[in-house]
């Protein structure tokens, strides 16, 4: 079994929490049971999570040899120019070591739904959004990437992961998906 869940912010990528105050985990969204997630999605990103009950499946999924295509959609802080975008495709240098290029294109505002909160907005700080296609997937990549050239990303929504979009799957629903 495969399912995609729209992951809300906020919502750790794991069934239970020992933190005090315990912080929301996906045991609130009614999953099948025995379902796992493949991969991981930080708390503070959204959307496309994939869960499956298949470990070779969820293998073949985040195995790094497979370079699977990951699609996220990211609002920055700053206007991304040519230098940036450059960088950005050709690969930027973190301090685990240089990321792999990535496809990147500016885009125009997605229709999303609200993030509760909401993002800050500053009328002196123009932002913009970006689409990047990873084919790694280190720990807060997109976030260090986008910092790493000067635009600090504002929300993080993933919306594909190999041939899976998310479509029009509201946040905290899940749907089954073809493997």
């Amino acid at each position: 079994m495969l399912i995609a869940l729209n992951k809300p912010w906020g919502v750790l990528c794991q069934f239970t929490d020992r933190s005090t105050p315990p912080r929301p985990t996906l045991a609130a969204f009614g999953l099948p049971p025995g379902v796992y997630p493949v991969g991981r999605l930080d708390r503070d990103s959204e959307g496309l999570l994939l869960l499956s009950d298949d470990g070779a499946l969820a293998h073949r999924i985040t195995d790094p040899r497979h370079k699977l295509p990951k699609t996220y959609w990211a609002q920055v802080e700053g206007m991304p120019d040519a230098r940036r975008l450059a960088a950005l495709r050709d690969g930027v240098e973190l301090r685990d070591g240089r990321t792999r290029p990535a496809a990147v294109r500016t885009i125009a505002t997605p229709a999303l739904w609200p993030r509760d909160p909401p993002v800050r907005h500053r009328e002196t700080v123009p932002d913009a959004w970006l689409e990047l296609v990873l084919r790694e997937g280190r720990n807060r990549q997109v976030r260090r990437m986008t910092a790493a050239v000067g635009l600090p990303t504002l929300r993080l929504v993933r919306v594909a992961i190999g041939p899976w979009r998310l479509g029009e799957l509201a946040p905290g629903h899940w749907r089954e998906l073809d493997d």
